[in-house]
């Protein structure tokens, strides 16, 4: 039996005989359904699913892929056909501070996150960039001003292009992108921030919450778009903090949470976990 590994992910307006149609299909067509998983939003209307098989017996993932679409047709579906054995290309955004990077280089040398790292963009001159601890990914310096943001971004878009990047991740890159440059990257942008947005805009905002007296924090990773930390989110999470606390200890459990959260969040869209349900997110886990 084959180790093969592809993943069909679909979404469409529910109706009865999606299921059974697809995992008829799949069925004749020489796949071995490995885990299914699907959902029914009740207030949309919509369906969503994702479905891990291998193929067997000489099945062609080509032949399979150009057959379905005559399955998708009377349903109207939306979906694409996933090969887990090719880990997904991924662009690394950065600026000053660098946990989340090498948080995520990390994972990957250790083989927890199935990627390709094709470059590292950083708009800091860091000289613990400048090769160090990056195992060999290219690093790209492209400071940034507000006279230059323009050529800055082409530069960035052209090494996405350049490198076949398929997902695009801002590790604590503190750069807002541009509505063209986030509507280039829709669907394939993850962002990581602190989740007290709206609130404690700006600066040290782990030092504006200890002020306020606040007893818990936490991180938020979501799809980029251009309505600034407004996109679809893909995971989150939270700790309970006490008076003992100082902006310090914010700061450092800060950083931990933003670590687990935003790998938790690439690792979802890696595995083509994440499906997009207008401004929310379907995201089945493993």
């Amino acid at each position: 039996m084959s180790t093969d590994q592809h993943v069909l992910t679909l979404s469409c307006l529910n109706r009865p005989g999606i299921v059974a149609a697809v995992a008829t299909y799949l069925f004749k067509t020489g796949a071995d359904i490995r885990e299914a998983q699907q959902f029914d939003d009740l207030e949309t209307g919509r369906f969503f699913a994702r479905i891990a098989f291998s193929l067997v017996g000489g099945a062609d993932i080509a032949q399979l892929r150009e057959g379905f679409a005559a399955v998708a047709e009377p349903f109207g579906l939306t979906w694409k056909f996933s090969d887990h054995a090719l880990p997904r290309r991924v662009l690394l955004l950065v600026s000053k501070y660098d946990h989340c990077l090498q948080d995520l280089l990390y994972r990957w040398r250790i083989g927890e996150l199935e990627m390709e790292p094709v470059g590292v963009i950083s708009n800091h001159p860091r000289a613990s960039r400048d090769g160090a601890g990056l195992h060999g990914v290219p690093f790209h310096y492209l400071p940034v001003t507000p006279a230059t943001r323009k050529e800055q971004e082409e530069r960035i878009l052209d090494i996405a292009v350049q490198t076949g990047a398929e997902l695009v991740v801002l590790a604590r890159y503190m750069q807002i992108l541009s509505d063209a440059l986030a509507a280039r990257l829709a669907g394939r942008c993850i962002n990581i921030h602190h989740s007290f947005l709206p609130g404690f805009k700006g600066a040290r905002p782990y030092h504006q919450a200890h002020r306020r007296g606040v007893k818990v924090i936490g991180a938020t990773a979501h799809y980029v778009t251009g309505d600034l930390d407004e996109g679809p989110i893909i995971e989150q999470d939270v700790e309970r903090i006490s008076h003992a606390d100082t902006p310090e200890d914010l700061v450092r459990k800060g950083r931990d949470i933003e670590r687990r959260v935003l790998a938790r969040a690439v690792r979802y869209h890696l595995q083509d976990r994440v499906l997009l349900n207008g401004a929310k997110t379907v995201v089945f886990g493993s």
